[in-house]
């Protein structure tokens, strides 16, 4: 009359077993989507530096060959190049006053700056080289 009951599970062990490959494999997952987060902002910033390239190149074109050291030019010519999470700065270039530089830093992490010469025009990581921008 009795029923021989089936007692199955997963003991302790068991768990504790698959509790620590979850964690292996998050502590592996994490920091690779931190740093892909971080690829994401310097690409950001980058974009930013071309974007604002051309429309120093525009504004250059509109204005006889003269270059500007202020964003507000830009912006009363309807020239758009920036985004709220990037800081811009003009300055000059390597080239004086026929040439000009632009600098421009992460809002997310600040160690992420680039900058732009017009006689290289090239977007350079500052890390990789220290840029040669004055007053940027």
């Amino acid at each position: 009359m009795t029923q021989k009951r089936d007692e199955r599970g997963f003991t302790l062990i068991e768990l504790l077993v698959v509790i620590l490959i979850i964690a292996i494999l998050a502590a592996i997952a994490i920091p690779v989507f931190l740093a892909q987060r971080e690829k994401g902002w310097a690409s950001q910033v980058e974009s930013t530096l071309k974007n604002a390239a051309t429309a120093e190149e525009s504004y250059a074109t509109e204005n006889d060959g003269a270059y500007t050291t202020t964003l507000g030019d830009l912006t009363a010519q309807g020239l758009r190049y920036s985004t709220t999470d990037v800081t811009l700065s003009f300055g000059t270039g390597a080239g004086g006053s026929a040439s000009y530089c632009l600098k421009a830093v992460s809002q997310h992490k600040s160690s992420i700056v680039y900058w732009y010469d017009s006689t290289t025009g090239t977007a350079i990581d500052q890390a990789a080289q220290p840029g040669t921008c004055t007053n940027a």
